[in-house]
C-alpha cells in the first residue's frame, strides 16, 4: 500500500503533504491505491477482451479479436491505462524510498527489495508456464498452437522488463528530481521526443525503442511531482486547462496522421502520445483525489484495493495464463459439443463477452489468491553492494528480454527462470554483511 506522511498545518490535504516534510506519523493514500487497483483490473479486463476463439474445419482458430475491430481504438481512449500506472509507481516508489532514507536505508537496499519484489512472482509464472508449454506438446498439441500461447504469454511481459528498470533508476532520478524538479522532467520528455524525430527521419524504428526508457521515466518523474503536492497545490483551472490541452493536442496529432488512434498500438514502441495521455491522466487523478479517497473508504472499493494490491504483479504475470487456460477450454468444449463459438465482433459475440469477462475476472482472481505467496515471501537480508545490486537488476532484464525477443518456450522460460533465479541470489547480503530484513512489500 502507498505511504504518505500527515499535514502539519501546512495548507495542503491531508494525503498530499510532501513526505520529506516532517510531521511524525504515517496514513495510507486510499485513494491512490484504487486507482492502481482499477488499472491492473482495466488491464486483465481489455486483454480479455481481445481473446478471439473460434473453431474452424482445421481446428480451433485463437486471434486477437481486436485487430481490425472498429470498436477497439476509441475502446482505447479510456483503457489505456500504463501512462498512469507508471505516475503512480513514481508516487509511491518516491515516498518509499524518502521513508527509507528516513530509517537510515540506502539506495541499494532499494533497489534488492523492488528487484526482490518484482522477479519473485515472476519466476513462479515463467517457470509455470514453461512446464505448461512442455506438457502440451507432449500431449500431442500442435507446435503451431504450443508456439501461439508462448507468443501471447510473452507480450505483456514488456512491463515487468521496464518497470524493473525504472524503480531500479528511481533513486537517481528522484535525487535530479529534488536538484530541479521541472528540468529533469522536461529532459526526459525532450529526450523522448528527440528520439521519435530520429526514428521517423531515419527509417529506423529500431531507434524508437530507446523510448522504452525516456517515455516511461519522464512518467515516473511526473509521479514525484505528485508526490510532493505541486501538482496538486496548482489552481484546479489550470489542472483542468492542462488536462484538456493534453488531450486536443494528441487528438489533433492522431488526426494529423502522426499518431496511431489506437493508444496500445502506441506502446510498441512508446510514443510521446502516451505523455499526453499521461499528462492528461496525472491531472485528472490530481482533480478528483480527494473523491477518491472518499469513495476508497466504501467496504467494497477497500476489499477490492486490498485484495490487488496485495498481489497486483501476481495478477499482472498470471491473467494471461489464464486468459489462454480458458481460451483452450472453450474450443475444447466446442469441439466436443458441436457448439459453434460467434466470431468476434459479432453480435453474438458481444452477448456472451459479459460471461467471459466474469469468468476471466474470477478465474484470474481465484489463482492469484493461491499464488499470493510470490509476493508475500520474506524479503532476505540485502546486500549493500552496488555492484551485485546492479547484476541483479540486469539479470533480471536479460531474462524479460530474451522472453520478449524470441518468445516463451520451454527452453526460453528455463533460462529466464535461471536468470531471475540468478538476480535473485544476487541481491542476498555476503556472509559477512547480514543485518535483519523486513518483509518484502
Amino acid at each position: 500500500m502507498v505511504i504518505v506522511h500527515p499535514p502539519a498545518h501546512t495548507g495542503r490535504p491531508r494525503a498530499l503533504r510532501r513526505p520529506d516534510e516532517p510531521g511524525g506519523g504515517t496514513v495510507r493514500d486510499p485513494g491512490i491505491d484504487l486507482v492502481r487497483a482499477l488499472c491492473v483490473a482495466v488491464v486483465v479486463l481489455l486483454h480479455a477482451l481481445m481473446v478471439g476463439v473460434t473453431v474452424g474445419e482445421p481446428g480451433p482458430v485463437f486471434e486477437n479479436a481486436a485487430e481490425g475491430a472498429a470498436w477497439f481504438a476509441p475502446l482505447t481512449w479510456a483503457a489505456q491505462v500504463m501512462p498512469v500506472f507508471f505516475v503512480i509507481g513514481g508516487f509511491a516508489g518516491s515516498i518509499a524510498y524518502r521513508r527509507l532514507r528516513q530509517r537510515g536505508g540506502t539506495a541499494v537496499g532499494f533497489v534488492a527489495g523492488r528487484v526482490h519484489r518484482l522477479l519473485l512472482p515472476a519466476v513462479l509464472s515463467i517457470a509455470a508456464v514453461g512446464v505448461g508449454l512442455a506438457a502440451l506438446a507432449v500431449s500431442g498439441v500442435p507446435a503451431e498452437l504450443v508456439q501461439i500461447a508462448g507468443f501471447r504469454y510473452s507480450q505483456p511481459l514488456w512491463f515487468l522488463g521496464v518497470f524493473l528498470l525504472c524503480q531500479a533508476l528511481l533513486p537517481i532520478l528522484l535525487a535530479a528530481h529534488e536538484r530541479a524538479p521541472l528540468r529533469s522532467l522536461l529532459g526526459l520528455a525532450a529526450a523522448a521526443v528527440v528520439v521519435e524525430v530520429m526514428s521517423a527521419v531515419s527509417g529506423i524504428e529500431a531507434i524508437g525503442l530507446l523510448n522504452l526508457g525516456f517515455v516511461w521515466l519522464a512518467l515516473q518523474q511526473l509521479g514525484f511531482l505528485l508526490a510532493d503536492g505541486r501538482l496538486d497545490a496548482l489552481h484546479r483551472r489550470t489542472r483542468v486547462l492542462t488536462a484538456l490541452t493534453a488531450v486536443a493536442l494528441l487528438a489533433g496529432l492522431v488526426a494529423a496522421g502522426v499518431y496511431s488512434p489506437d493508444l496500445v498500438e502506441n506502446l510498441n514502441p512508446p510514443t510521446v502520445a502516451l505523455l499526453l495521455v499521461g499528462v492528461a491522466q496525472t491531472s485528472l487523478l490530481s482533480l478528483g483525489r480527494h473523491r477518491l479517497a472518499g469513495l476508497s473508504q466504501r467496504r467494497a472499493a477497500a476489499a477490492f484495493t486490498g485484495f490487488v494490491t496485495a498481489r497486483a504483479m501476481t495478477i499482472y504475470l498470471w491473467h494471461m495464463p489464464v486468459l489462454l487456460a480458458a481460451a483452450g477450454v472453450t474450443a475444447l468444449l466446442a469441439m466436443g459439443t458441436g457448439i459453434a463459438l460467434p466470431e468476434p465482433s459479432s453480435a453474438g459475440w458481444w452477448l456472451t463477452r459479459p460471461l467471459w469477462l466474469g469468468l476471466a475476472a474470477g478465474f484470474t482472481a481465484g489463482v492469484a489468491w493461491l499464488l499470493t505467496v510470490g509476493e508475500r515471501g520474506r524479503m532476505p537480508v540485502a546486500t549493500a553492494s552496488v555492484r551485485r545490486a546492479s547484476q541483479a537488476v540486469m539479470a533480471g532484464l536479460a531474462g524479460v528480454v530474451l522472453q520478449l525477443a524470441a518468445g516463451t518456450t520451454v527452453l526460453t522460460a528455463a533460462a529466464a527462470t535461471g536468470l531471475l533465479l540468478f538476480a535473485l541470489a544476487r541481491i542476498r547480503a555476503g556472509a559477512g554483511n547480514k543485518k535483519p530484513g523486513p518483509k518484502s512489500g
